[in-house]
């Protein structure tokens, strides 16, 4: 097997097509030749790797991709390594609520440390988080636990948020429960989208207790939860996060039968050294909030 043949192979299954492989290979090659090179790589195996229109990798495409992505994927970070650039580069996966509201400060932390640093930020779940890490593609991510890790994989868990309602101060309930006497709901729940961790675990337990209160009001981002409750839309599902506070009219019932939302801090073995400084800044922050969470 010719190692340039493979070496193209890579990119094209790495970025979906002969096209827009060549747009983003690292050094100028024309669409004939790569057609060419493929084929013949094909021809070699006696195998089809992939599909042109629409693309996509026969079984044993992705069996060969699976070997050689390991050893491509990482060809830039070695260069980065021998040169000695590698340790300014930090790449981070985690949601993007996390990325926009929570990271932007110990990132700027962490660049007074490492003046040169780059960055590289991915909007990621759990599960792509781990695709990510398990194919060398970050370093660390920062996530809401929806189960544990993958082998291999390793955890430390931030911080637990307890779920919480907010409902009108003039609303006439003592707890959450008088929301959903005898099964049935009695206000219009506004939530984030039913893809979200916390929407997914708050339903869950109402299914537990024999409860479908479907949310009828979906918002994209929580600070606007609040909002709309204030507007008389209905109760509001949230979070109880440290240092925010409500505004005046409004109020929170806790929901102590429910699982708290779990943020984690995911990597592999053989960190970075100013990856692993990273994660130090991360988890000391994370210790901060738990104080103000359990005090």
């Amino acid at each position: 097997m010719n190692i340039h043949h493979l070496e193209l192979f890579y990119h094209v299954a790495t970025h979906g097509g002969i096209s827009a492989a060549i747009r983003r290979m690292p050094y100028g090659i024309q669409q004939p030749a790569v057609s060419g090179q493929i084929l013949q790589l094909e021809k070699t195996l006696g195998l089809r790797l992939f599909h042109r229109r629409p693309f996509a990798l026969t079984p044993a495409g992705h069996e060969l991709f699976a070997f050689a992505e390991p050893f491509f994927g990482r060809v830039l970070e070695m260069s980065n390594r021998l040169r000695g650039e590698e340790d300014t580069l930090l790449r981070l996966a985690a949601p993007a609520t996390i990325l926009r509201n929570h990271l932007p400060a110990l990132l700027r932390q962490h660049k007074r440390k490492y003046p040169a640093l780059r960055l590289q930020l991915h909007d990621a779940n759990q599960a792509s988080a781990e695709a990510l890490l398990r194919k060398g593609k970050i370093d660390l991510a920062v996530t809401e636990l929806e189960g544990k890790p993958a082998a291999g994989i390793h955890s430390a868990v931030l911080f637990k948020l307890s779920l919480i309602l907010i409902v009108p101060r003039r609303m006439k309930v003592k707890s959450a429960m008088d929301l959903w006497r005898n099964g049935k709901p009695t206000e219009t729940l506004i939530s984030l989208p039913p893809e979200e961790v916390m929407v997914k675990q708050f339903h869950a337990r109402l299914a537990r207790l024999g409860v479908n209160w479907p949310t009828r009001v979906e918002v994209s981002a929580m600070d606007l939860i609040p909002i709309y409750v204030s507007l008389g839309f209905g109760a509001g599902l949230s979070l109880a996060i440290p240092g925010t506070k409500l505004e005046k009219g409004l109020r929170s019932l806790p929901l102590p039968q429910f699982p708290p939302l779990v943020v984690a801090v995911l990597w592999q073995k053989n960190l970075r050294p100013s990856s692993k400084v990273f994660l130090e800044e991360i988890r000391k922050r994370a210790a901060a909030v738990a104080g103000r969470v359990s005090s």
